[in-house]
Order: structure tokens, then C-alpha cells, then sequence
């Protein structure tokens, strides 16, 4: 047996949403995307990195940098208003723009994005606010993130509704709690002559402060590794209040996937764009998993993947594998430590470059099997996040 890597520019998977992940530096493949989805976004989300100066790990299994958050000022700022550009190239009409950033630079980037789409677009300075994290003792501490939302037209699509919670019973100061004709739980309160009633199963809208959704915690199951993860409940409501089901949302500065993992699960299509490897390798990952929970997409409509870099050659394959076996030939896991085992492994065929999956293990076990038949490929993501393609002959 003989293994060779095969050069892949792409990925087709029949599960995991329908949607794209480009692997890929944003600057380099603006133009190919404001060509192929220009004026398709329903909504355009970016998370990008803060320019702290600092890095961010990526913690499963061993420990290493995510991306580095390091760039000089006029740099990162030019980056952030061709972000903008290219957002408001993919809007529809009646979509809608979110900018997430923290307080060091929301003063920045309101101008940057007040140039692009215009003052008048502006509609909410979002404040995110937390309570996890240190404490600071030399100043108030910074429990806050900023998320600025534009507007591409006066009409553009807004359901409040679809992020209305109940009241519920939470204590009341100075009101009292009563039963309506029809069993309805309310609160009132009488002032200048008048009573007013909230009841229980009312919905409650949120405002411009969203301090009801917290950070993930260091143990929370939606944890991928990514220091900067944001939860899935803080995209969903952006989601939910600004499209519809079957609309497209992008996410330029894509991370871990949490826009990707939360449109899907609401039925939206999505695009995700990151240039860091463990970002892909994450969010493909991620949105795998949730496929057993999610309804299978028509293998016309498949999640794809495409690649800024292939990897033509096949990693150290005796460094994962034993070869077992004489006239069926397969590869058997060695046990290795879970800093260094593969990251996950599929099998498929490839055909015109493009690597199409039909099953996976996302979770290799030492000596778990795998056949790799003439003409069939694995795929192999290693403990770094490389994507190697392995054909036999």
C-alpha cells in the first residue's frame, strides 16, 4: 500500500448546514465574495479582533495561539473599513450591519462606519454587558462589550417580537400579585388613580443593554476552545430580530463559528470567513457535531468548505497509524497523547480538487480502523489543525 496526499482546494458535506466556511484571508478574497453573494446578506456580523496587542490560545488537547491581536493602528483601522465596504457590498436593501468590538475602540470604528453606510443608518449602540472575569482595583472594571447596529434603509426588516421573553415570576417590589378572571397571574400597582397590570406570560422586550445573556464559562458544553468564544444566545438574538428563516448570514471574522452554529440551528443559510486554521478546523468541526440535532440538508445545498492553502502532501501517516492487515489494507489509530491525536478524520472521494465527505469520526479513538479503498481518500486534521487529503494505490 501506497500513500500519497492529494491537493484539495474544497470540502462538500451533506451535513452541518447549509452554508460555506472559507478558509481564507478576507482582504484577499473580497472581490469573489462581493461577486458571488453581493447584495444576498439578510445580515452581516463582525466579531474582528480587537487589537489589544496581546494573543489568544486556543486550549483542547494542547495549548496554542488562536491569532495573534497585534497590528499598527492605521492598519487595523484600514482593515475594519474594507470589513464595512465589503459589508455593505453583501446587504440586501433591507439588511442589516452588527460591528462587535470592545470600549477601547467603538469610538473608532462608529466613525469608520458612520463614513461607509452613513449617520443616518446608525440605529443602536448595543452594550453587552458581563459579570464574569477579574476584577480591576484601580478603576471600575470593564464589564462590557459594544455592539454597533446599521440599518441599510429605514424599512429594513425588524421583529421584536421574535425576542420577546416572558415576564415571568420574578419578585416584585411594591406590587402586588393577583389572578385575573382567567387564571393569569399579574402584578399591579395603583399610582394617580390608575392601576397597572404586568402579568407573568407577557413578553418583555429587550432594550439596548443586554446584560441577561452572560459569557461562557470556562466548563459551559458550547465551549470550543477559543478564549474569545461568544455565545450562541447573543448571535441568536441578532438573528432572530433582524431575519427571516432561509436568509443568508455572514460573518466575515468567523472565530470560533458561533454565527455559523447559531444561524443553522434557526434554519438561516450562513457564510463564515476566517484566515486561522484552528478557526476552520473549529467551526467545521462544530457544526458536524450539531448535525445530529439538525435537520439533513439536500446534498445540492451541502455546507462547503474552500481553501486559501491545500496541503498536497500527506502528513507523517506511521506518526498516527499502524498498517494493518495484508489483502484489505487499512490504518489503525495508535494510542497517542491527546495533545498530539488527530483532531478528526473523515473518509470520502475526490473528484475536480474537491474532497466530498460520507462519513467521519470526529472523535478518533485509539485503535479505531480505517480503509482507505483505491480511488477513496481521508481526510486527516491533525493535532495543528493542518488539513491533509491521503489517497492509496
Amino acid at each position: 500500500m501506497e500513500l500519497y496526499g492529494i491537493p484539495c482546494s474544497g470540502e462538500l458535506h451533506t451535513v452541518g448546514g447549509e452554508g460555506a466556511v472559507f478558509s481564507a484571508d478576507l482582504r484577499r478574497i473580497a472581490d469573489p465574495l462581493a461577486e458571488r453573494y453581493g447584495g444576498a446578506a439578510q445580515i452581516v456580523y463582525i466579531d474582528p479582533p480587537f487589537n489589544t496587542g496581546g494573543s489568544f490560545e486556543f486550549r483542547k488537547g494542547k495549548k496554542q495561539t488562536a491569532y495573534r491581536d497585534s497590528m499598527p493602528r492605521e492598519e487595523y483601522l484600514a482593515l475594519i473599513r474594507e470589513a464595512a465596504e465589503l459589508s455593505k457590498k453583501l446587504l440586501r436593501p433591507d439588511g442589516t450591519f452588527f460591528l462587535h468590538i470592545d470600549s477601547r475602540m467603538s469610538a473608532y470604528l462608529r466613525l469608520i462606519c458612520d463614513g461607509v453606510f452613513g449617520e443616518d443608518a446608525f440605529t443602536n449602540e448595543i452594550i453587552w454587558a458581563y459579570r464574569s472575569g477579574g476584577r480591576a482595583k484601580k478603576s471600575f472594571s470593564n464589564k462590557h462589550d459594544v455592539i454597533l447596529m446599521y440599518r441599510m434603509s429605514p424599512g429594513s426588516y425588524f421583529d421584536l417580537e421574535a425576542v420577546g421573553k416572558p415576564r415571568g415570576a420574578k419578585r416584585r417590589n411594591h406590587m402586588k400579585r393577583c389572578l385575573d378572571d382567567q387564571g393569569r397571574i399579574y402584578y399591579s400597582i395603583r399610582t394617580g388613580g390608575r392601576e397597572y397590570r404586568y402579568y407573568e406570560d407577557d413578553p418583555v422586550y429587550p432594550s439596548d443593554v443586554w446584560d441577561d445573556i452572560e459569557h461562557l464559562h470556562q466548563r459551559d458544553p458550547e465551549r470550543t476552545g477559543f478564549i474569545t468564544q461568544k455565545p450562541e444566545a447573543l448571535l441568536e438574538r441578532m438573528i432572530l430580530s433582524c431575519s427571516r428563516e432561509g436568509d443568508l448570514v455572514v460573518d466575515l471574522f468567523g472565530g470560533s463559528g458561533t454565527t455559523a452554529a447559531a444561524a443553522a440551528k434557526l434554519g438561516r443559510s450562513f457564510v463564515s470567513v476566517d484566515c486561522g486554521r484552528a478557526a476552520t478546523a473549529v467551526t467545521v468541526r462544530r457544526l458536524l457535531e450539531r448535525s445530529s440535532g439538525m435537520r439533513l440538508y439536500d446534498a445540492a445545498k451541502p455546507l462547503s468548505v474552500e481553501l486559501e492553502d491545500s496541503e498536497p502532501t500527506p502528513p507523517d501517516v506511521e506518526r498516527y497509524f499502524d498498517i494493518a492487515g495484508e489483502e484489505r489494507p487499512m490504518l489503525r489509530l495508535k494510542r497517542l497523547p491527546k495533545e498530539a491525536a488527530p483532531y478528526m478524520i473523515a473518509a470520502g472521494f475526490v473528484e475536480n480538487g474537491v474532497f466530498t465527505a460520507t462519513e467521519y469520526d470526529l472523535d478518533p479513538k485509539p485503535g479505531e480502523e480505517f480503509r482507505i479503498e483505491t480511488g477513496k481518500c481521508i481526510l486527516i486534521v491533525d493535532e495543528d489543525f493542518g488539513r491533509h487529503y491521503v489517497g492509496m494505490r
